[in-house]
């Protein structure tokens, strides 16, 4: 006989009696969650560097954050330093390249951070990807090497056969302290903005080119330095605050190399992009036909940004609109070099590139307007519509249609003077940094130059070989 164990009974429900409590219906299990992947860190490193130039007391000295993994050096896979006896410099505790200004270690970490942030500003502008030095071909990837205080000298270059940037110091006359070329947030980046142009047009160097080539090589150095400042919030703030956001007023943004000039003896820096040159007042020197392309520019910026901080003004900090319009401005003139001739280039070549850009990118009709009157102002190109606003300065800045007489919209125009100095003339290097100085640029021809790749004596010395071989063969 097997035990059991009686069900319990339920009793029926009488009437009154509260209805029972309902059965309480299992929990389900929620669905397993994955083990969350951690975020990696971020690679980078702070640096701190002068924003702008030893004599520009704000933004001053400051700390940057560079998004690279660099080593002690510092290098990085694009960028090396170089000075002996003290490179490699070091990451402090904090795995950062902070050092105090007036020293070599700080020449090291801000002439590196500085062209660090140039070649990645282009890169941004390059959709992101690599822009190679002009001797990155056939799969090499050797680096740019930074020579922080290269020698004694008034000057700094960039040299494709040492595939180097070298920055000089030298003690003004009558002066106790020496000057740093290496310290100047302008000079590094107009110096790196050589590089990358070689890279990106590596025929434009050659002084067999027009003079207007070479101008372009001049100026893109000295627009690198001013977007270079302009990409950064800080410099930007300083500038709209200082300058009650006109660019035309004084401020450090136009003067260029400030501490360089006053050693030389110049009022307002090595050179000032807020100029009013023309074409014919500068002949066939490359660096004063430089500065025409450099004012047309910084005018089309200020014009620019007039109208969109009035178009934006309800919604938009001026500062904000200013980084915006600067950016726009610099990917505008990055493409527009990008599209030009690899020889040759003249700069109705590039304004007309940037106009075409512009009308695909269906930016307002104002911007190209301001581009093509500011050229035509100096001479550059013919403009299709009247200058007479521009001339008495009431360019309507509340209409984006604008385009001066409420017809015209071109996107190419033609050379104001065929046979300008500046176009026909061969060029003038005599005051021209130290790049155009240098032995390559002034011996190898154009489409040698253009073909890319590293150079060596060989090749600078190959007319004069050549010559000699011929003589020695008889």
């Amino acid at each position: 006989m097997t035990d059991s164990i009686p069900a319990p009974s339920i009793p029926a429900p009488r009437a009154g009696d509260p209805a029972p409590a309902p059965i309480p219906q299992p929990v389900p299990r929620p669905a397993p969650r994955p083990i969350p992947v951690p975020v990696p860190p971020v690679p980078g490193h702070r640096f701190r560097i002068f924003k702008q130039d030893p004599t520009v007391a704000d933004p001053a000295v400051r700390s940057v954050f560079v998004p690279t993994v660099v080593l002690n050096g510092p290098t990085d896979a694009r960028v090396s330093t170089e000075l002996p006896g003290v490179t490699p410099v070091a990451r402090n505790t904090t795995g950062d390249f902070e050092f105090e200004p007036d020293t070599a270690e700080f020449d090291c970490a801000h002439t590196f951070a500085v062209v660090r942030e140039t070649v990645s500003m282009y890169e941004r502008h390059n959709d992101g990807a690599p822009i190679p030095f002009a001797w990155n071909v056939g799969g090499n990837i050797d680096r740019l090497t930074v020579f922080p205080r290269a020698g004694s000298g008034a000057n700094a270059f960039y040299s494709r056969a040492a595939k180097a940037l070298k920055f000089l110091f030298f003690t003004p006359q009558g002066g106790t302290s020496p000057v740093f070329t290496c310290r100047s947030l302008d000079i590094v980046a107009h110096e790196t903005g050589h590089s990358i142009l070689d890279g990106l047009k590596p025929g434009w160097l050659s002084s067999g080119n027009t003079p207007q080539t070479g101008g372009l090589h001049e100026s893109f150095g000295d627009l690198t330095a001013i977007f270079l400042a302009l990409s950064q919030p800080d410099q930007a703030e300083a500038l709209v605050a200082l300058a009650k956001a006109d660019l035309h007023a004084r401020q450090f943004l136009s003067a260029l190399a400030e501490q360089f000039g006053r050693a030389l003896g110049l009022p307002f820096g090595l050179r000032n992009a807020d100029n009013d040159l023309k074409l014919s007042e500068v002949g066939n020197e490359v660096h004063a036909i430089s500065q025409v392309f450099t004012g047309g520019i910084y005018d089309t910026l200020a014009d620019i940004y007039a109208f969109e901080r009035i178009r934006q003004a309800r919604t938009k900090d001026p500062t904000i609109v200013l980084i915006e319009v600067a950016d726009h401005l610099c990917k505008l003139l990055f493409d527009a070099i990008v599209a030009a001739p690899a020889t040759d280039a003249t700069y109705a070549d590039v304004v007309n590139g940037m106009l075409r850009l512009s009308a695909e990118r269906n930016d307002p009709a104002n911007h190209r307007t301001f581009l093509r009157n500011r050229f035509a102002l100096r001479e550059v190109v013919v403009s299709p519509t009247p200058l007479d606003a521009v001339l008495e300065g009431r360019l309507n800045l509340t209409d984006p249609d604008y385009t001066g007489d409420g017809t015209h919209e071109v996107t190419n125009v033609e050379p104001a003077d065929r046979n300008s100095p500046s176009l026909r003339a061969d060029q003038d290097r005599s005051t021209c940094c130290g790049t155009m100085q240098m032995p390559e640029f002034q011996h190898i021809d154009a489409n040698t130059l253009a073909a890319g790749g590293p150079l060596t004596d060989q090749d600078i010395l190959a007319h004069e070989l050549a010559n000699l071989r011929q003589a020695f063969t008889k």
